[in-house]
């Protein structure tokens, strides 16, 4: 005799975690730099970017955006590498949202 008996199997799925993409102010990174960061790293309008660069630039600290872990990562490594690149000390931390 055959059994009927049926196996369910459970897939829960998991929402991933998100992460806030923090800009830091320096003294030496140009203000226009940092605007062009922000639109073309963060494809902020120019105006946004205007808005985020004067919170660094008054408050100490802006968000650029919130995204999933492997994003946020990658965008800080960018902010990185083209801050290095044009001789900034610019600096781009994550924090879990």
């Amino acid at each position: 005799m055959e059994s009927d008996e049926r196996v369910q199997t459970v897939v829960e799925v998991k929402i991933p975690s998100m992460y806030r993409v923090i800009m830091h102010n320096d003294h030496y990174t140009t203000m226009e730099f940092v605007v062009m960061v922000l639109m073309n790293v963060f494809q902020k309008p120019k105006a946004d970017a205007t808005r985020i660069m004067m919170d660094v630039h008054r408050k100490g600290a802006g968000e650029c955006g919130i995204y999933p872990r492997d994003i946020a990562e990658t965008k800080v490594a960018i902010v990185h590498q083209k801050a290095r690149s044009s001789s900034f000390p610019l600096r781009c931390s994550m924090e879990k949202a």
